[in-house]
């Protein structure tokens, strides 16, 4: 039987860049559309699954995953034919756009950005070819290239040597044991205070909510768990990370599973997570702890749940108390596990798989990166 049609592994790279353009993008574009069908082939699903969540041909979904399997991250800006003749030679447009995206201060330039103008004055009078090209035309054509004056940004590998090891067993559980794979993590922190969101409301009469800038509540942390096989989610609101918040979670996935056979969590290297105690109960209770890499979030299949839960919960909200929050909360979840394939959950967990906290150079447990790092 033949293999089924998968996505190669994202780099660090191209897992980043394809999380941003569905964060961020327009659902309507094609780049998004082929971005959510990489993002869904990299987190396991089947292309028929994928054809559904996109609503798309699966020989569609198929094409994209073959090209972007030979061209990377090319795929995603499909070459459309037709229009009138160009009036650069191909050889001239390569120079112009390898000339924007090549360091000013590399071409001897005194400056490390330079605009639209300054580009144009350049390549008139650069030594030895000389492209007459107007600012409007330049822009045009850059646009066309996918060339954009944008931010610069920085970006994070994973240090350690074993990422690919452990995403190959990430990969190897959700393939051989769908069913007896469960992942786990944490999102907060979850004050008590009114948040802002979406709502149907006559026009130029939003519906308001109350501001307050006295919270003596505290906050909270959701300590989520995701049963992959079963497509349940569950968990509870605690005052604080910790080992013990963490046991108990991990002996909640546990329990239901009596008979003797192995149990795997994949989960993150927050220090709540990899502790002695810990440890020890995972190998003598024939629990296998998969990490996730560092800055590798994608790969832990709950991430995708998260953001369902702060849209249906917590945005539009204005809950007086933290018990009222957690009863917000596990209604929800009551609702979701009856409706797991409903389009705006499935919507939802489109978008979350596009969350990263390193943009924001924050690691995913909360606790600010160092600097010197």
């Amino acid at each position: 039987m033949a293999e089924p049609v998968r996505v190669r592994r994202p780099t660090d790279q191209e897992g980043q860049k394809l999380q941003q353009i569905v964060r961020r993008g327009s659902t309507i574009s094609v780049r998004y559309r082929r971005a959510m069908m990489l993002l869904s082939s990299a987190d396991g699903n089947r292309v028929p699954v994928i054809a559904h969540l996109v609503q798309a041909d699966e020989d569609t979904v198929r094409a994209v995953i073959h090209r972007f399997n030979e061209i990377g991250l090319a795929c995603l800006d499909p070459q459309w034919a037709g229009g009138r003749p160009r009036l650069l030679a191909p050889d001239d447009e390569d120079f112009v756009v390898q000339t924007a995206t090549t360091r000013p201060t590399k071409l001897g330039q005194p400056f490390t950005r330079r605009s639209i103008r300054k580009l144009a004055a350049y390549l008139r009078r650069v030594h030895g070819r000389v492209i007459r090209i107007g600012r409007e035309d330049l822009r045009r054509l850059l646009l066309r290239r996918s060339i954009t004056f944008q931010r610069t940004k920085t970006w994070k590998e994973s240090p350690g040597p074993e990422r690919d090891a452990k995403l190959d067993r990430i990969e190897q559980v959700l393939d051989r044991f769908p069913d007896r794979v469960f992942a786990f993590d944490e999102f907060g922190p979850s004050g008590i205070r009114p948040t802002a969101g979406s709502c149907w409301a006559k026009r130029g009469k939003p519906n308001r909510l109350p501001a307050t800038y006295r919270r003596t509540h505290g906050v909270t942390y959701f300590h989520g768990c995701y049963s992959v096989g079963d497509d349940r989610l569950w968990g509870v609101n605690r005052r604080r990370k910790g080992t013990a918040n963490t046991m108990a979670a991990l002996k909640s996935i546990r329990a239901p599973r009596p008979d003797g056979a192995p149990v795997y969590i994949i989960l993150d290297n927050l220090s709540a997570h990899t502790g002695a105690d810990i440890r020890r109960w995972a190998k003598k209770n024939k629990v296998e702890l998969c990490f996730t890499p560092a800055y590798a979030s994608w790969a832990n299949p709950i991430e995708a749940h998260f953001d369902p839960l702060r849209q249906f919960t917590l945005a539009n909200s204005h809950h007086r108390s933290h018990p009222t929050q957690t009863q917000a909360l596990h209604r929800y979840l009551c609702w979701r596990n009856a409706n797991a394939r409903h389009a705006d959950v499935l919507a939802a967990q489109r978008k979350e798989r596009a969350r990263i906290r390193g943009e924001k150079g924050i690691r995913w447990g909360g606790r600010p990166l160092n600097p010197a790092a």
